[in-house]
């Protein structure tokens, strides 16, 4: 992409410089005889044609590419019992970032190449190789719909790191361990049609084989496991046929009426963590059904935010069954605003309540683990921007009232010029009982710091 801003920069400037002098060419010769005039005027016409030339030859090329490499450190605060390194975060990563332009689409390429000194491994993530366009040559119908496929990163939904109805795959294990905000979303490889009419717009994602979180797995940070009433990182994998062979599909259908932008959802896939198990107590996916609408609109000086999800759990209508997570209710109401200059902030509360949670209480293995049957989170965030807006603070903080634990995360980005960017940090879990959500990871708190440069 910067090459092809240089290129534009270049011919502006040439632009400018030949303008100049035609400008300037009547009247320096303004005094002289009419054959100097014709000559004058020659010249003219000459230096148009050189610069049509000049244009066609400096045209835009279709073929942009960029990048960065970086390298990134992070230490665990205290040390883990389950776990013998204090690190969390060992990169040293190349991004490559391509983009092919078609005279009616595009073609797109993110991917990342890094060492992991964590695992001490090698990894390639492809983040998007995919095709974009307009349907337009599938006649007028067609132009109403674009379509994306291939390898690409999705998203929707109205919460700020809370999810109720955006059932696309996440990486919470970078998430906790400092790596950049665009690695919490992972990608997957799936077809997506939106559609534009003047009474709503749609979008359908299909995503052939299923694609699950990247959950805490015990390779970088320990969880707390019931059976053993500790925590435990066991590093496992969901054996091959506990895993889905099945589609997943997923709807969005919004539009804006007057200031309000409404959305509808719908999702049939699976879970997107092994919270089930099958019948030798082994991790699985379990089936999974979404629905859910949000709002967003402007309120006094801000925006405020509402979304409701029911994931309605199709293996266990009742409740009844221990290996199977029950059908949750979830709901988000926030609000954000710019509070002085440069310093927004944002509130959200956000909940889950348990559909048939005496069921769940009376089959349960582990009834003192189980979660409250309404579990409440606020989280809030002040986002500073100074020096000309090259250093962006940003303080984040879930805190769960019924659970009593939360999670606060900071981060700093500093970037002066164009070329490189510093970030620092911390993660920091807190909380009373050993078992809930954010306090399982106390002992995964810990620092990191990262030096990006764009090439």
């Amino acid at each position: 992409m910067r090459h092809s801003f240089l290129s534009l920069a270049v011919s502006l400037a040439a632009y400018s410089v030949i303008w100049a002098a035609l400008v300037a060419a009547p009247i320096l010769y303004s005094g002289e005889s009419t054959a100097q005039e014709a000559q004058t005027s020659g010249d003219e016409w000459d230096a148009w044609d050189e610069f049509d030339e000049f244009e066609e030859n400096e045209e835009v090329s279709s073929f942009t590419w960029a990048g960065f490499g970086e390298i990134a450190l992070g230490q665990r605060l205290s040390s883990d019992p389950a776990i013998n390194t204090d690190k969390t975060l060992r990169d040293l990563r190349v991004q490559l970032q391509a983009d092919y332009t078609l005279e009616a689409s595009t073609l797109t390429f993110r991917g990342d190449l890094y060492y992991d000194g964590v695992l001490d491994s090698v990894e390639v993530q492809i983040r998007e190789a995919a095709w974009q366009g307009n349907l337009a040559f599938l006649g007028d119908w067609g132009s109403k719909f674009d379509a994306k496929i291939g390898q690409q990163v999705l998203t929707w939904g109205t919460g700020d790191y809370v999810f109720l109805n955006d059932m696309f795959p996440k990486d919470y294990q970078s998430f906790f361990a400092g790596r950049d905000d665009e690695y919490l979303k992972a990608p997957s490889l799936s077809a997506k049609l939106s559609g534009y009419f003047d009474w709503v717009n749609v979008d359908l994602v299909v995503t052939p084989q299923f694609e699950p979180d990247n959950g805490i797995t015990g390779e970088y940070f320990s969880f707390f496991n019931p059976q053993f009433g500790m925590n435990v990182a066991p590093a496992f994998d969901v054996l091959e046929r506990n895993e889905p062979d099945d589609a997943e599909w997923a709807l969005r259908m919004y539009k804006t009426v007057g200031q309000t932008e409404f959305a509808f959802y719908g999702y049939r896939g699976y879970n997107k963590t092994p919270m089930a198990a099958d019948e030798q107590g082994l991790p699985r996916y379990s089936r999974l059904n979404v629905w859910g609408a949000s709002a967003v609109k402007p309120l006094g000086p801000g925006l405020a935010k509402f979304e409701y999800a029911y994931h309605d759990a199709m293996e266990d209508g009742d409740g009844t069954n221990p290996l199977v997570p029950n059908s949750q209710h979830r709901l988000l109401v926030g609000y954000e605003q710019e509070l002085v200059a440069n310093l927004t902030g944002s509130v959200q509360w956000y909940a889950e309540h348990i559909v048939d949670h005496d069921a769940l209480l009376a089959n349960s293995y582990w009834p003192q683990y189980e979660q409250e049957e309404s579990r409440h989170v606020v989280t809030t965030q002040l986002m500073y921007r100074a020096l000309r807006q090259t250093l962006t603070l940003n303080w984040f903080n879930f805190y769960s009232p019924t659970d009593s634990d939360g999670y606060m995360k900071f981060r700093a980005t500093y970037s002066p010029v164009d070329e490189w960017q510093i970030n620092g940090g911390a993660n920091l879990f807190y909380g009373d009982e050993p078992h809930t959500f954010y306090s399982q990871f106390n002992d995964a708190s810990n620092v990191y710091a990262s030096f990006r440069y764009f090439y």
